[in-house]
């Protein structure tokens, strides 16, 4: 697949620790994300962060870690975009989407 020119970025804030049908939301994102043939997607753990109820979330030496935040970001065109966010609405209880406008400059598989 290679894909250039105007998309768009999707940006998700959750916590580790929820879910969706009794799995861990994120994967589930990733799942979907995939199975629609979305370009990419990439989750990432942030160190300490908080949300719509102030509570902090953070790693502290010698605790194991809690709920920490996570951050997925899915790339792909306008279209496809918008076919996916219905499905984020369902499976995202509690938390933050965003989406803008991107430039995608490359994006390529090997053989490409």
């Amino acid at each position: 697949m290679k894909i250039e020119g105007e998309g768009q970025l999707v940006r998700i804030f959750i916590g580790q620790n929820d879910l969706f049908n009794g799995k861990p939301l994120y994967s589930e994102i990733i799942r979907i994300a995939r199975e629609q043939g979305i370009a990419g997607a990439t989750v990432l753990r942030g160190v300490i962060g908080y949300g719509a109820n102030s509570l902090i979330h953070q790693s502290k030496p010698g605790t194991p870690d809690t709920d920490m935040p996570l951050v997925i970001e899915i790339v792909d065109k306008h279209e496809k975009i918008v076919k996916f966010l219905p499905a984020l609405d369902l499976m995202v209880k509690e938390g933050l989407i965003t989406v803008e406008r991107v430039h995608i400059q490359m994006y390529r598989g090997r053989g490409h």
